[in-house]
């Protein structure tokens, strides 16, 4: 399915590379892919039309750090993202090297975890991954930081402008062997919290609707201790409406954890969907616009995977030049990045070998495509929000990405592939705070901006 065009990044050298995140970090309007770098520099990776080239300055390149885990999110209500790096010299426990906070004040970069204000909000524990989660739906987010031997934390901007833990405040302080974490509404109209941990069971914190969460994973079947899972996205693979998750294992069977409509997940991955792996993230996503979402197993050592529904089954298929037999993965997502409606795959890798970054572009096709980036109050991306596409009688269901698969953060964009139909009926965009806005008969092949209502 997939051809190689790392030739879009002319300047591509072995590195230790981890997380990926899609942002628009200039506020152009166009996406960048920052990647993070361990005992190396970050990477801001722009296009410029013909290929992608690194535009990080000093202060996000960060050649000290050690970045493990990436995330963005309007936190402060500027209609700009802040960038959450989540930096761990230690497997676990007590760490030296801070996290970074880099906020943009015009076109002036800093650190707020670097401001004395803020030192006692910073995050000094071993840590992996990390997630937007705007817990009262009023388009502010923090960042869920998940921890390895120590209490989720939720890092806030406070009425002071500081920053705060609202975890305590939120139910969220448990400790945790953390890898995977995940914002979206999975089983609330609000943003629940997925945390995945290593040894032990999966969380699964359930919105009240005041920015409190109670943990629900084991009465709703998804607690599952017997792997270290390591990897979450969300699919409605059956298009009821009711997402579930994907889930990687480490050396352990794969999940796809389907809701019922009681509330209940079961396990519905079988054959070799199931079959165990060194998966280190997934992702889900439209890589040949049929209309349905592929599922895609980034490992380590051994050949990476890829599975589409062909059918009435889940059924392995031929990643061509994206298998990597030999690749040391880390990160990895989908995203457009040359506007042509065909999403790239980007994989990283360096978790103990320097390895250059891989680019993958799907074959190419006829099919019809949409894109849809619901908007803040403030203008930010409205990460959480799920979109709704129905076009020819069928409804496609994604959730803007606040955190991806492991170490990640996907493109801010609901990215629906339509097949052979060329005419979509309605677009529906649900807010975490409950606000719907609908859409009748949008213009394809394109990026639809989707504001949020007005009073």
């Amino acid at each position: 399915m997939f051809i190689d065009c790392s030739s879009l990044l002319p300047v591509n050298p072995p590195r230790l590379s981890n997380g990926v995140a899609v942002v628009d970090l200039d506020g152009d309007g166009v996406f960048e892919l920052v990647v993070a770098g361990y005992r190396t520099h970050n990477l801001v990776l722009k296009w410029d039309g013909a290929r992608l080239v690194d535009v990080a300055g000093p202060l996000l390149a960060d050649p000290t750090g050690c970045a493990i885990g990436l995330a963005a999110a309007d936190i402060d209500g500027d209609g700009r993202e802040e960038l959450y790096v989540v930096n761990s010299d230690q497997a676990s426990g007590p760490k030296d090297v801070a996290d970074r906070l880099f906020a943009c004040f015009g076109k002036h970069w800093l650190d707020l975890l670097g401001q004395p204000e803020n030192a006692a909000a910073g995050n000094r524990t071993a840590a992996r991954a990390v997630a937007a989660l705007d817990r009262f739906g009023h388009g502010r987010y923090g960042f869920v930081v998940a921890t390895d031997g120590g209490p989720l934390r939720l890092l806030e901007l406070s009425r002071r402008g500081r920053l705060e833990d609202g975890a305590e405040e939120a139910g969220l302080d448990v400790i945790v062997a953390a890898r995977g974490v995940a914002g979206l509404p999975i089983v609330s109209d609000r943003m629940d919290l997925v945390v995945l941990n290593d040894g032990g069971p999966n969380q699964l914190f359930r919105n009240l609707g005041d920015g409190n969460f109670e943990e629900i994973a084991e009465e709703r079947g998804i607690a599952d201790s017997r792997a270290p899972n390591r990897a979450v996205a969300a699919i409605d693979a059956d298009g009821d409406g009711l997402f579930g998750l994907l889930i990687g294992g480490w050396d352990g069977a794969q999940r796809l954890f389907q809701q019922r409509s009681g509330g209940g997940f079961v396990d519905l991955a079988e054959g070799d969907l199931s079959m165990p792996g060194r998966v280190t993230t997934v992702v889900v996503a439209d890589f040949d616009n049929d209309g349905y979402e592929e599922l895609f197993f980034h490992t380590q050592g051994e050949p990476n995977r890829l599975f589409g529904w062909r059918e009435e089954s889940w059924q392995e298929l031929p990643l061509g030049d994206a298998a990597e037999p030999k690749g040391s993965g880390t990160g990895a997502v989908a995203v457009d990045i040359d506007g042509d409606g065909r999403l790239e795959l980007v994989l990283a890798h360096g978790d103990g070998t320097a390895q250059p970054l891989s680019i993958f572009r799907p074959e190419a096709n006829h099919h019809g495509w949409l894109r849809v980036m619901p908007l803040t109050p403030y203008g930010a991306p409205a990460r959480g929000a799920m979109v709704s596409c129905v076009a020819q009688g069928r409804r496609q269901r994604r959730i803007v990405c606040a955190g991806s698969g492991y170490l990640c953060q996907g493109e801010p964009v609901a990215h629906f592939g339509l097949g052979p139909c060329h005419e979509v009926e309605r677009i529906e965009v649900r807010w975490p705070d409950g606000s719907v806005v609908e859409v009748e008969n949008p213009p394809i092949g394109r990026v639809l901006t989707v504001p949020y209502p007005p009073e």
